[in-house]
C-alpha cells in the first residue's frame, strides 16, 4: 500500500508549481536590489513585504491544492457578481494613488479587485463555454453574453482609471474565444468594429496623460523629460546590462534613481541591467517553460471546463510578460501591467500563485480527486 501511494505521488505534475517557486525566488533577490535605497534609509525594504504576500499565496495555494478545481465551475457567477461589485465599490470607498482610484482599504491590506477580476474572468468564461456545444464554431450571438462578462468589469477597471488592465481583460477574453473556436467572419466584424472603437477611446475616453503615452511610444524623445523618461531610462538599463550584466546590485540606473518605478512596471530593466542578455534568455526560459506547461496541461485534460481555464490563466501570464517586456524596451506604451511573480504588489502575486495552484490542481486531477 506504501509503495501504491508512493508511486502515486510520483506521478504527480508539480512543473508550474516548481517553475513558479524559481520565478519568486528570482523576483525575491531582484526586489531587493531595486530597493536597496529604501534599506539603506533603515525602512523596511518592500522586498520584506513582498515575502509576506509570498507567504499568503503559499497558503492559498495549499488549500486550492485539496480542493477540487471543479468547484470553481458552480460558483463561477457568484465569483464574478462578488469581484463586479468590488469593483463598483472602489467608486465609493477606493484608495486614491499616484492619480488612480484602483485599491480597497482593508486595514492591514490594500486590496485590488481589478487584479483579480482576470482570474474571476477566466473562471466565469470557462464555465460559459465549456457549456457550449457549439462544434462548427461560435458565432456572434453566441458571443454577447460573454462580451457582456468581461465589458462591464473592463468598463469599471477603466473608468479608474486603469486602460491597461481593462483591456487586458479584452485581450484574456480574446486568446480564450480563439481557443474554443470562433467563426472567421465574427474575428472580421470584431476587427472591423475594434478599430474605430479604439480611436474613438483613444480620443475622447483616454486622460491626457494616458494619450502622451501612447504617443511618445512611437517616439520617446518627442518629450523626454515627461511622458518619454520612463520608457528612455529604462531603455538605457536594458542597453547598459550589454551581455552579462554589471552584477548584482551595481546597476547604476535604479542605484542613482533614474529609473522609475524600478521595484514594479520597470523590475525587468533592473534585472536586465545587472544580470545582462545572458540572464535575462535564463529568466526568459523559465517564463517560456510556465506557458508551455501550462498549454500542455490544457491539452492534456479531458475535461472542457479545466482546458478553458488552464488556457485562461496561461493567457494571463502570456499577456502579462508580453506587455511588460515590450513596455521596457519601448515597444509598447507604459501602461501599467506588471511582469508575473516579479514585480512587486500583493495582489498581483496573490493571483499569480492562485492560478499555479489551480494549473497544478488541473493536472493532477486524476491523482487527487
Amino acid at each position: 500500500m506504501l509503495a501504491y501511494e508512493e508511486s502515486r505521488f510520483r506521478k504527480f505534475d508539480l512543473s508550474v508549481l516548481l517553475i513558479s517557486i524559481v520565478l519568486i525566488a528570482i523576483g525575491i533577490f531582484n526586489l531587493r536590489s531595486a530597493t536597496r535605497l529604501e534599506i539603506s534609509t533603515h525602512e523596511a525594504g518592500l522586498y520584506k513585504k513582498q515575502l509576506v504576500f509570498v507567504g499568503i499565496g503559499f497558503g492559498a495555494i495549499l488549500i486550492s491544492l485539496f480542493l477540487n478545481y471543479r468547484i470553481l465551475e458552480r460558483l463561477a457567477y457568484f465569483i464574478w457578481g462578488i469581484n463586479t461589485l468590488a469593483l463598483g465599490a472602489i467608486f465609493i470607498a477606493g484608495r486614491t494613488s499616484l492619480g488612480a482610484t484602483r485599491w480597497l482599504n482593508f486595514g492591514f491590506i490594500n486590496f485590488q479587485p481589478s487584479e483579480f477580476m482576470k482570474l474571476s474572468l477566466v473562471i466565469v468564461l470557462a464555465k460559459y463555454f465549456s457549456q457550449s456545444r457549439r462544434l462548427n464554431g461560435h458565432g456572434f450571438r453566441d458571443l454577447l453574453p460573454a462580451l457582456f462578462l468581461v465589458g462591464i468589469p473592463a468598463a469599471l477597471t477603466i473608468l479608474q482609471p486603469d486602460f491597461g488592465t481593462g483591456v487586458m481583460m479584452f485581450l484574456i477574453f480574446g486568446s480564450i474565444a480563439l481557443f474554443v473556436k470562433i467563426k472567421p467572419r465574427v474575428i472580421l466584424i470584431i476587427l472591423m468594429v475594434a478599430l474605430p472603437a479604439g480611436f474613438i477611446t483613444f480620443k475622447y475616453g483616454l486622460k491626457s496623460y494616458q494619450q502622451k503615452r501612447i504617443i511618445t511610444f512611437l517616439n520617446p524623445a518627442h518629450d523626454p523629460h515627461g511622458a518619454g523618461y520612463n520608457t528612455i531610462q529604462s531603455m538605457i538599463a536594458v542597453g547598459s546590462g550589454q551581455i552579462t550584466g554589471k552584477g548584482y546590485m551595481k546597476g547604476t540606473q535604479s542605484r542613482l534613481s533614474f529609473l522609475p518605478e524600478q521595484h514594479t512596471d520597470f523590475i525587468f530593466s533592473v534585472f536586465n541591467e545587472e544580470w545582462g542578455f545572458l540572464g535575462s534568455c535564463i529568466l526568459l526560459g523559465f517564463f517560456a517553460t510556465l506557458l508551455l506547461s501550462g498549454i500542455r496541461i490544457a491539452g492534456n485534460t479531458n475535461d472542457k471546463f479545466g482546458a478553458i481555464l488552464a488556457i485562461g490563466i496561461t493567457a494571463i501570464y502570456f499577456w502579462h510578460i508580453l506587455i511588460n517586456l515590450c513596455m521596457v524596451i519601448g515597444l509598447a506604451p507604459v501602461v501599467g501591467i506588471p511582469l508575473p511573480f516579479l514585480s512587486y504588489g500583493g495582489s498581483s502575486l496573490i493571483l499569480n500563485m492562485l492560478g499555479i495552484a489551480i494549473l497544478t490542481n488541473i493536472a493532477n486531477k486524476k491523482f487527487m480527486f
